[in-house]
């Protein structure tokens, strides 16, 4: 093993494609549906939102995918992203375990989601789009796409989710930084945001009320495209480079991973590291693939796997995920990127065809990880990877407990810098473990579309 820490690829063996999962899957990933006749959807049923470049790749089975070199040159602001050997955290766990993980922190909006952001910017420009409009919950999505717009000349509006707009002001102020225009969601401008209000006024808002108000408001200009930060397969498409470099660099490090663990809220991150790796694993890698995911928003460990709308107003397409219903609302918790109704579909594939494992955590534990974590490494984690933490940190005190000496690899999807509010709340002991209303989520469930029964 390599007494190196950091594992640096020089920026000429960035990746020069992302790969795509869908030519490899042992079973096709079962289509989605158009609400209105329940027939598969065609890209010209998703052209009044997104460019025909991202459509394309949405519906893409080929393996490889160009990274185009304009989308490259900005890459190389951050990426290739490091490396790193976890030695401090090892020591203070008392364990024969060895972990790396993969930082995303590095990027301008600090986390993972320009990796798809700007590709998704770039397209928009190329076909004349003037203005996006896009969710977020946490607002890592949302800042990185203000971002990635303000490099092309692109308007963009963010409906970002209530709650945490209350809760994490710094993250508003760097969208608003970047050039965009943020809205509290559940909001009065849209017949979705009106109708929630209307039922529920005090609403805290969810990824999915403010998925239907991004939409709603891109459906009605020609000159506006709508963009999302995960779910998708184009978004996990883009995240691939990250697995890629991972792999190039773990081969450095003269190592190879025994386990990965990723956090999971729509799935991007996750897919970003993993799906490479279920690539090799297809082939017969022995490698375990751990998603972790909230407790209070559990769609892997306590979700349906059924067709579903992507949104709350019901004006997506149908696709067969995990779900808690669209109408389900998770409690107000920290890790605001996480709260999502639905898991990504090929991210949901995967774990139904028995490649990937899934594990949920309450929110003070990860906490208590996330803090770990920073005293031994120095990185302040976002709440979202504070998730992935815990399961690496659970992973490595297994080997102890074992004494196995197994590698394990988890991605640090983002820094906290812009959600301290959340270790501060943590630190006065106003942290909770609100669990998730069952008698809402039966709620939600039973109102599945019908095609979920059939």
């Amino acid at each position: 093993m390599s007494d190196t820490k950091k594992f640096l690829l020089p920026e000429d063996r960035m990746p020069k494609a992302w790969y795509n999962l869908a030519a490899d899957l042992p079973a096709p990933l079962p289509p989605p549906l158009h609400p209105g006749t329940g027939q598969p959807i065609g890209p010209d049923d998703l052209s009044p939102i997104f460019p025909m470049a991202v459509i394309m790749q949405e519906v893409s089975t080929e393996r490889w995918i160009d990274i185009p070199e304009p989308v490259r040159d900005v890459y190389k602001l951050w990426r290739p992203a490091p490396l790193i050997r976890a030695e401090r955290l090892e020591k203070a766990l008392g364990t024969p375990a060895r972990i790396y993980f993969k930082y995303e922190g590095v990027s301008p909006s600090g986390s993972h989601k320009p990796n798809t952001s700007v590709p998704q910017a770039f397209y928009n420009k190329q076909e004349g789009v003037k203005r996006l409009t896009t969710e977020t919950g946490a607002g890592q999505w949302g800042s990185s796409l203000a971002f990635a717009a303000s490099l092309y000349g692109l308007e963009v509006e963010v409906y970002m989710v209530k709650i945490s707009y209350n809760q994490k002001p710094y993250r508003r102020a760097l969208m608003e930084t970047y050039g965009a225009k943020c809205i509290p969601s559940p909001s009065p401008l849209t017949n979705a945001g009106r109708a929630i209000l209307e039922r529920f006024p005090e609403s805290n808002g969810s990824l999915g009320i403010a998925i239907s108000e991004a939409v709603e408001m891109a459906a009605q200009r020609d000159d506006t495209k709508y963009a999302l930060g995960s779910v998708l397969n184009h978004v996990l498409l883009h995240q691939t480079i990250i697995g890629e470099e991972a792999m190039m660099q773990m081969e450095m490090a003269g190592d190879k991973p025994d386990v990965i663990v990723a956090a999971t809220g729509g799935g991007s991150n996750f897919a970003g590291l993993a799906f490479p790796y279920i690539r090799e694993k297809l082939k017969g890698d022995k490698v375990r693939i751990v998603a972790v995911e909230p407790a209070n928003c559990p769609t892997l460990t306590k979700g349906v796997y059924a067709y579903d709308f992507g949104d709350t107003g019901h004006l997506t397409p149908l696709v067969k995920m995990h779900t808690l219903g669209s109408t389900f609302m998770p409690p107000g918790f920290h890790a605001g990127g996480l709260r999502y109704h639905g898991m990504a579909p090929m991210v949901s594939h995967v774990k139904e065809l028995g490649l990937i494992e899934a594990k949920a955590f309450q929110q003070i534990e990860c906490f208590t990880a996330g803090v770990q974590f920073a005293r031994a490494e120095g990185i302040v984690p976002a709440p979202e990877s504070t998730h992935a933490v815990k399961g690496a940190i659970d992973e490595a005190l297994r080997c102890k407990a074992e004494g196995k000496a197994e590698t394990i690899l988890f991605n640090l999807s983002g820094h906290g810098h812009f959600d301290m509010q959340a270790y501060t709340d943590y630190f006065a002991g106003k942290l909770m473990d609100v669990p998730y209303d069952q008698d809402a989520l039966d709620e939600a469930l039973a109102s599945l579309p019908k095609v979920a029964a059939e």
